[in-house]
């Protein structure tokens, strides 16, 4: 039978949490039952190996890197790691603040499948992972220009490429718009013909 300490809930967890990783967490906050911690950029891999490692956390599996973008700050970027304990049975994540020249600590030696995660990051948002023995794009060509996940990033990207039978290989083109739904209007429920009760756009009198 376990003798590890209870943690009673997400606060009790949060306290813990600080207990354990000190001035290196900044901020914890619990949203909808999960609880976050935001932490120090350059802490990040000794956090994560510290709720790996403490027996009343054990955080032993990574379930996904995922980032996020924010352009109106000046560390725009954000990385989550979210975290499982099976011995516990409970999640957590753990996110930190950079931007497209301070690298994140790598954790591939703590998380083998942490490699193709980290590419993933990269390639969609542009974060560097610093001991990452092999970042390159994942998603995307090799060719490609840009990070698509930023909020920045235009909508029809740059460039399309497809397989041209004349040629027997991969070519790059500008990129042609040909889908109906590229200037579709938000305002209308619907686009056509139809005119229905409550759509702003259809002129007085031709409602129902």
């Amino acid at each position: 039978m376990s003798h590890l300490p209870q943690i009673p809930g997400n606060q009790g967890l949060a306290e813990r949490a600080r207990a354990v990783l000190g001035a290196d967490l900044i901020e914890a906050t619990e949203r909808v039952g999960e609880l976050t911690l935001l932490v120090s950029r350059e802490a990040a891999a000794s956090v994560l190996q510290q709720l790996r490692d403490t027996p009343d956390l054990s955080y032993e599996q990574l379930l996904d890197i995922a980032g996020a973008d924010y352009p109106e700050r000046e560390a725009r970027l954000e990385v989550n790691w979210h975290l499982l304990s099976l011995t516990h049975n409970r999640r957590i994540r753990v996110k930190v603040m950079t931007d497209d020249a301070k690298p994140v600590p790598s954790v591939t030696s703590l998380w083998p499948n942490a490699g193709w995660l980290e590419r993933e990051v990269w390639d969609c948002y542009g974060v560097l992972f610093e001991g990452n023995p092999d970042l390159r794009r994942i998603l995307t060509d090799y060719g490609f220009e840009g990070h698509p996940f930023r909020k920045d990033f235009p909508l029809t990207g740059h460039v399309e490429l497809r397989y041209s039978e004349e040629q027997g290989r991969v070519v790059y083109e500008p990129v042609k718009l040909k889908q109906d739904f590229r200037s579709f209007d938000f305002l209308s429920p619907w686009e056509g013909q139809w005119k229905l009760p409550g759509d702003e756009k259809a002129a007085e009198g031709d409602q129902a």
